[in-house]
This record gives structure tokens, C-alpha cells and sequence, in this order.
């Protein structure tokens, strides 16, 4: 459970992200940090991920850095470590280097003695086209097309040798909007299965 609660904060996005895979809901302090909760919640590699997880002491005086996020991955994952992340825009991460340095150090330190790791993740990783396929995709998790149009769906995926976004490929297998109306949910789930198995 979180250490620590998200305060309201009037100059930025906070929220809440309702998470299956953990069975409650997450709190996140950005749009960035929510939007690394979806990637995180359809990884099939990460068992559970936590928000606000630790407090780690920082120097007398002085409040305790919280990281945003602690992810557990499976144990069948690839002897993946426990890793802890704090989530920043570049911007932000070059604007304030001094005054990150010395609790991303401490944060280093506290996680190596866990034998976890610590990571600083960025929009650079979070927002690929990934990610834009998956907001559009979730809404369609629990439709059950027939398998014929899912199957129609992989094999032009498969005949495609980057990354493509969804609209692209209905563009690709409909001739009109009738068409793409139907197909949207085989081409959803057919996504959501390849982009469960493979990152972009």
C-alpha cells in the first residue's frame, strides 16, 4: 500500500487509475505516471506494480523521497529484478539535475540493498506508439468478436514490417465505414493479444 497519499495539486493532472491487475485503484500525481500504469497493465511480465511504495530517508531536515512506483514482475519473467521508478519528463529531469542527483543516489543505494533496481523512466519510453494503441484498445478488452475476423486481423499484422497504428490498419482491411465498424473489435483484440506479447 502507498506510504505516502497523493495531495490535490492545482498545477498538474492527479488522479486515480483503476487497475485490474492489482484489484484497486492506483493513485498518480501526472498524466505521464497514469499513462506508464497502462503500459505497466498490460505487460504480462509485471505481476503488480505499486504506487508511492517506500519512503527512503534523505538527510536529517529534510522529507523522506518517495519514488512513484515499485514494479513486481512475474516468476516466470526473465530473472527480472523488482524495480523501483521514479517517472520524469526530460525537461524536468534536465531542469533540476542538481536537485534530483542526490535522491536518485540514495534511491540507487536503498534499492541495490533490496536487490531491486531503480530506474528513472521518461516520456521518451512511455509514449511510442504503443501506448496510443493501447487507450484506444482498452475499451474494447471484454468484446468477444468471432475468430474469423481476429484471424483476418493477425495475418495482415504479420505482413507488416513496423509498427502500425490502428487506424492504419482498419484503412488497410475496410472498404468503408460499415466495414470498419464491424472489424474494430477483432482489430482490437487481435492488437491487444500482439501488444501483450510484443513491444514496439
Amino acid at each position: 500500500m502507498p506510504v505516502r497519499k497523493i495531495p490535490k495539486n492545482y498545477l498538474g493532472v492527479t488522479g486515480s487509475f483503476s487497475s485490474r491487475k492489482n484489484d484497486r485503484m492506483l493513485g498518480f500525481e501526472s498524466l505521464l505516471e497514469r499513462d506508464y500504469m497502462i503500459l505497466l497493465e498490460f505487460d504480462e511480465a509485471v505481476e503488480t506494480f505499486e504506487e508511492q511504495p517506500v519512503k527512503i530517508p534523505f538527510k536529517k531536515g529534510v522529507k523522506p523521497y518517495v519514488p512513484d512506483i515499485l514494479i513486481n514482475y512475474a516468476s516466470d519473467a526473465k530473472a527480472r529484478q523488482p524495480v523501483l521508478a521514479e517517472i520524469k519528463h526530460t525537461s524536468d529531469l534536465q531542469k533540476h539535475k542538481d536537485k534530483y542527483a542526490p535522491k536518485f543516489k540514495v534511491a540507487k543505494a536503498y534499492a541495490n540493498n533490496r536487490e531491486w533496481k531503480f530506474r528513472i523512466v521518461t516520456e521518451e519510453e512511455i509514449r511510442p506508439l504503443r501506448l496510443k494503441n493501447l487507450k484506444f484498445l482498452r475499451e474494447y478488452l471484454h468484446v468477444e468478436p468471432e475468430q474469423r475476423d481476429i484471424d483476418r486481423v493477425i495475418a495482415a499484422l504479420q505482413d507488416e514490417d513496423e509498427p502500425i497504428p490502428v487506424d492504419g490498419l482498419l484503412d488497410k482491411l475496410c472498404q468503408n465505414d460499415m466495414e470498419r465498424l464491424l472489424l474494430t473489435p477483432s482489430q482490437c483484440i487481435a492488437f491487444l493479444d500482439i501488444l501483450r506479447r510484443k513491444i514496439d
